[in-house]
């Protein structure tokens, strides 16, 4: 008896679930797993204490697409779809809702990252500043020895 881990059959189910309900027939085909143990394995999931919460089988597109696919449906089409995909109608509305919330003003952590951010461009140039400086002062000096060491050489063979 073969034995799966947990990370597995958790992907495995997922693809059984909404919303890519895959057939049954086809995964059992794709990844050598009989039929009946994705069936156990499945109602395991949707019956079991431990099983997944509906945002969590839902990716973040899908979740998106769920919304907009809904947008135009009336209550009742709105409550039919549900249905038939497994969710609640709250489900969307809280999706909804985190969307357009993504769609808002920038966080406030953001304006303290973008003003620490532009701190520490100042304190840079500061000290691009200062090197710049540094190194023109450095090249004088040295200009200027090399111009003293060739009037001191020109004068001792005189």
């Amino acid at each position: 008896m073969a034995r799966y881990g947990q990370a597995f059959r958790d992907r495995i189910v997922a693809r059984l679930l909404p919303p890519e309900s895959a057939a049954l027939e086809v995964v059992s085909r794709e990844v050598g797993v009989s039929i009946g143990t994705l069936e156990r394995w499945r109602a395991q999931v949707l019956a079991g204490p431990g099983s997944l919460v509906v945002s969590q089988r839902w990716t973040p597109v899908a979740r998106l697409e769920a919304v907009i696919t809904t947008a135009a449906m009336d209550e009742a089409a709105r409550s039919v779809w549900c249905r038939e995909q497994g969710l609640y109608p709250a489900d969307l509305k809280a999706w909804k809702h985190d969307a357009i919330a993504g769609l808002g003003e920038p966080r406030a952590a953001s304006a303290v990252e973008a003003r620490q951010d532009r701190r520490r461009v100042k304190e840079l140039e500061r000290e691009l500043h200062r090197k710049d400086k540094a190194l023109a002062e450095t090249a004088a000096l040295l200009v200027l020895r090399k111009k003293l060491n060739a009037v001191f050489r020109d004068g001792e063979g005189e």
